[in-house]
């Protein structure tokens, strides 16, 4: 069997199984099953597989039909310009969350050096992805989970920036830290009837603790919030993720707080995501 007979292949089971972005999918899943480029498959059709790259891909096929996403079979996921090493245990990076650190790196072009707290650090994309951007900038990664923390240490090895973060595992209630420039967070925001509605290849195959906000999906916000008001300095900044229709509750507990918005982000669907909020001298 060729690479055109078996991509072919493929690509049938999972339409058949309402994968919505089935031809892509089987590209990568035969990259990676066979170890080379979707370009350098795209351009050998005609090349014949052995048994055991055949099952192999097959393997991979049933997964996805399965519905595991497909950032998981592959074990990463593209997030701002580089992968990151992602699995069962910690969140998939979201494109929507890209917005957040280009609103902190535009907010942040002219500034040099400055400490930086990610709260719910997860992969560790947020964090490593503006300490990429600047050579200079340090900073600290909060995760409740052990095994999240664990995927973050990894990340920062592989993009060569772990001289440059400190792991901390805490629940934000007992976290004491010093006072940072700049609070990055993307906390878990679903509330319960949203978290019972999601799709089976998010609830089935990523943490609860990354997903669920509480009833009202304000729980987690709120804490981030409360602790960031006491380790921030003084003008320092806020820059969170919400969820969907969250945002006056939100930028209420912030004001609670003595925080002021300044810059509010939207997404692609035109859907308030982002609040950089500063904090009240």
């Amino acid at each position: 069997m060729n690479y055109r007979n078996i991509l072919d292949k493929g690509l049938n089971i999972l339409k058949k199984n309402s994968i919505f972005s089935a031809d892509l999918d089987t590209q990568l899943l035969l990259s990676k099953s066979i170890n080379k480029s979707r370009e350098e498959i795209l351009l050998n059709l005609d090349k014949e597989l052995n048994q055991e790259e055949i099952n192999k891909f097959l393997g991979f096929i049933i997964r996805r039909k399965k519905k595991e996403p497909i950032s998981i079979i592959l074990g990463k996921k593209f997030f701002w310009k580089y992968d990151f090493k992602v699995n069962n245990d910690v969140l998939t990076p979201r494109f929507e969350t890209e917005l957040l650190v280009e609103g902190v790196l535009n907010y942040y072009k002219d500034i040099k050096k400055i400490n930086v707290l990610d709260i719910g650090v997860g992969s560790g994309c947020i964090l490593i992805s503006l300490l990429k951007e600047n050579s200079k900038w340090r900073g600290t990664g909060v995760d409740l989970s052990k095994i999240a923390l664990k995927m973050a240490k990894t990340n920062a090895k592989i993009q060569q920036v772990e001289n440059r973060i400190k792991f901390i595992n805490s629940d934000i209630d007992k976290f004491c830290g010093n006072k940072y420039d700049l609070i990055v967070s993307n906390p878990p925001y679903i509330n319960k009837i949203g978290y019972n509605n999601l799709d089976l290849d998010v609830k089935d195959y990523e943490p609860k603790m990354a997903l669920y906000g509480g009833l009202d999906g304000l729980k987690i916000i709120d804490k981030v919030i409360k602790k960031s008001k006491f380790v921030l300095k003084n003008s320092g900044m806020l820059a969170i993720e919400i969820g969907f229709g969250q945002h006056y509750k939100v930028s209420e507990i912030l004001k609670k707080n003595d925080f002021y918005i300044f810059k509010t982000i939207t997404d692609y669907q035109k859907i308030k995501r982002c609040f950089l909020a500063k904090k009240n001298n």
